[in-house]
């Protein structure tokens, strides 16, 4: 059981993930807490803030078990979009009704694997004000747990020069599970629960990086 999509090569992905693992290290100063929260088996919904492009490979290389996230669809473009499927990346359409990229999700799901999402949906301040509904369709569908994590540090501060070996923060929060109702009303419902988890997440690890705890 590889917990990836038909046609990935699981040799390419876990070699993919180590070098996620070391290939900031000399870039950033990264920081990781509560990587033993991540379960090491069972389907899992993984949701993230997401401010920069460099959040989804951090997590990616961090994760202890394979990931497969839903990746905006101009991602997969020549090859970028190849090395992407090989790895198990899943293409999304933003704005489409397409239920491929959800349907090719539960499958992973269902398997035991983990799914990441970004439910913010595009690439935004990393503040989880809005987020989209797929998480908690998901969940729903699957009684996957969901493991909130959240990033500090990766975006450039407005008008600020690129510093050198910037800190980086990942924290991981602790796995829950959730109820999701029935009809829209039940996922707008858990959408908003997920969001609030995911920001206050946030938010303690805002409070922990001005601190220094």
């Amino acid at each position: 059981m590889t917990h990836l999509p038909a046609g990935a090569k699981p040799w390419l992905h876990d070699v993919c993930r180590l070098i996620g693992r070391v290939v900031f290290r000399p870039a950033l100063r990264l920081r990781i807490e509560g990587s033993g929260r991540v379960p090491r088996s069972g389907p899992v919904v993984l949701v993230a803030n997401h401010s920069s492009m460099l959040e989804p490979q951090l997590i990616f290389g961090m994760l202890p078990r394979r990931s497969v996230f839903l990746v905006k669809d101009e991602l997969f473009r020549g090859v970028a979009g190849w090395g992407l499927r090989a790895i198990g990346q899943i293409p999304v359409r933003r704005g489409s009704v397409d239920r491929t990229p959800l349907t090719t999700a539960v499958g992973i799901l269902r398997d035991g694997g983990l799914v990441g999402i970004f439910p913010e949906g595009t690439r935004g301040s990393g503040d989880v004000a809005a987020a989209e509904q797929g998480a908690a369709w998901l969940v729903r569908t699957t009684g996957a747990v969901v493991l909130p994590i959240a990033t500090r540090g990766t975006r450039r501060p407005e008008g600020g020069k690129r510093r050198f070996r910037p800190p980086v923060d990942v924290l991981v929060g602790e796995p829950f599970t959730l109820t999701v109702g029935k009809g829209r009303a039940g996922l707008v419902s858990a959408t908003e629960e997920i969001r609030a988890r995911l920001a206050d997440l946030v938010r303690e690890l805002d409070v922990a990086r001005k601190t220094g705890s």
